[in-house]
């Protein structure tokens, strides 16, 4: 054998051995803890300012549903008197044919009822008036059923809107459920276990619930008795809750009525400073997309975000928008 069939057999050899131990593709390596973590964040953080979105879109529908029940309401009663009014107008009209010619003359001039002039007058005052009646009523009408006819659209355009919105939602849940299947790999568990606690009529005070006087006392203590329950979407408890869900529920509780919004509570209340915070108002943090109740010593309550359970932290954990404080 020659030296370069010899060098070419030794070529062969080397390449088919280094074929078989190569493998066929690169390894990937496993996303770490932090880099899982910080994925969720931000899909937990997309995710909210789509529940409170959807949120503000419930809050509008539910308004203009109300009105659009008013309106209903009016317009039931305006149609049957517009309809009194026309046949009225219409019996005095058929009265006129039917007694027309010569009775209708000697009606017109018989002396026992008054002058001519008097009785023509009377009778083109009486169809003056309802017929005036009658254009008010259709006006009045008119005007109520166009607005119905802007409610409906109005209704329908939100109804389109709340199914997109949820179609979104469910896109981020899927997301965020493949992050939590990495997470149970991980950690264990996917979400944090809810705290369970015993049920009373009204929310125990734990050992360092401030002393606070009046409605924004109830607000800080109903706070302090969902610690531990989880974040939920759309939700404003006494199950679970999303961050304008709590301050909400916690607000209600005071006798007061917020929007489940963030932006809308942030409209809902008065402006203060930072020095000027007193527990029980509340904390508007980076876009209006996420609220909290300031509960005294630099510390708020929250429910943070999906697979996250309610909590007492600093309230400088993310950007701060400004201030509130319920009217």
């Amino acid at each position: 054998m020659s030296s370069l069939r010899m060098l070419l057999r030794t070529l062969a050899v080397a390449g088919l051995s280094a074929a078989l131990i190569a493998p066929s593709a690169p390894v990937r390596a496993e996303p770490s803890v932090a880099d899982l973590t910080a994925r969720i964040e931000r899909s937990s953080a997309e995710l909210e300012r789509i529940v409170e979105s959807y949120n503000k879109l419930n809050e509008e529908i539910k308004t203009n549903q109300a009105t659009a029940a008013g309106l209903h309401a009016r317009i039931g009663p305006l149609e049957a008197q517009a309809a009194q009014s026309r046949a009225a107008v219409g019996e005095i009209a058929a009265t006129a044919y039917k007694t027309g010619g010569l009775r209708t003359a000697e009606a017109i001039l018989d002396p026992a009822g008054g002058s001519l002039v008097d009785r023509l007058g009377t009778l083109d005052q009486l169809t003056r008036q309802r017929q005036q009646q009658i254009d008010g009523y259709t006006a009045d009408q008119r005007a109520l059923l166009d607005q119905k006819t802007k409610l409906d659209a109005t209704l329908a355009r939100q109804a389109a809107q709340s199914k997109a919105l949820t179609k979104t939602k469910k896109r981020i849940e899927q997301d965020l459920a493949e992050l939590y299947e990495m997470r149970r790999a991980a950690y264990g568990r996917a979400t944090e276990a809810p705290v369970k606690k015993p049920k009373s009529a009204a929310p125990p005070d734990t050992p360092d619930t401030p002393a606070v006087p009046g409605g924004a006392g109830a607000a800080v203590r109903y706070a302090y008795g969902a610690i531990g329950k989880p974040y939920v979407w759309g939700a404003e408890g006494p199950g679970g809750y999303d961050c304008s869900g709590l301050t909400l529920a916690a607000w209600r509780s005071a006798g007061k009525r917020l929007p489940h919004n963030a932006a809308m509570q942030w409209n809902a209340t008065s402006r203060v400073s930072r020095s000027e915070l007193r527990p029980g108002d509340l904390v508007f943090y980076s876009g209006l997309g996420h609220v909290a109740l300031y509960v005294g010593s630099g510390q708020v309550i929250d429910a943070p975000s999906a697979g996250r359970n309610v909590l007492k932290r600093k309230m400088n954990m993310m950007s701060i928008a400004g201030y509130g404080r319920v009217r």
